[in-house]
């Protein structure tokens, strides 16, 4: 059972990050969810690392907007499902600093979000 446990967190994290795009701007996109999902993946396994919470945070920030970088290359090309271009600072309309700084507050949201659901895994998934 315990190969259910990274599907799960990934679902959760990508259902997190598509509610909380549907609660700030009232829609979202398929891609939102991989994205979310593959970026709570990767800010967990950041949360294991001996670092301060702050350099946590900063640096699943950076997680985010790589993956939305990579994410809207390749599916975001005609700036559909979100456009930064008229954002300060941004690049190629698919990242922008303004944003950069959200993500840290998002990702320590994550952080506490998968410290909690991970050990309840873990105890579920046990069984």
């Amino acid at each position: 059972m315990k190969i259910l446990k990274f599907p799960v967190l990934f679902c959760l994290g990508g259902s997190a990050y598509v509610g909380l795009e549907l609660l700030y701007r009232g829609y979202s996109h398929v891609s939102m969810f991989c994205a979310g999902g593959l970026c709570f993946l990767l800010i967990g396994q950041v949360g294991r690392l001996c670092l301060p919470p702050v350099v946590q945070a900063v640096l699943g920030s950076v997680i985010i907007t790589a993956v939305e970088l990579a994410t809207g290359l390749l599916v975001n090309r005609n700036y559909q499902i979100w456009d930064y271009r008229g954002q300060p600072g941004n690049f190629l309309g698919q990242i922008c600093p303004r944003f950069c700084l959200l993500w840290t507050a998002l990702a320590a949201l994550a952080l506490c979000l998968y410290r909690w659901a991970e050990p309840g895994l873990d105890r579920l998934l046990k069984t």
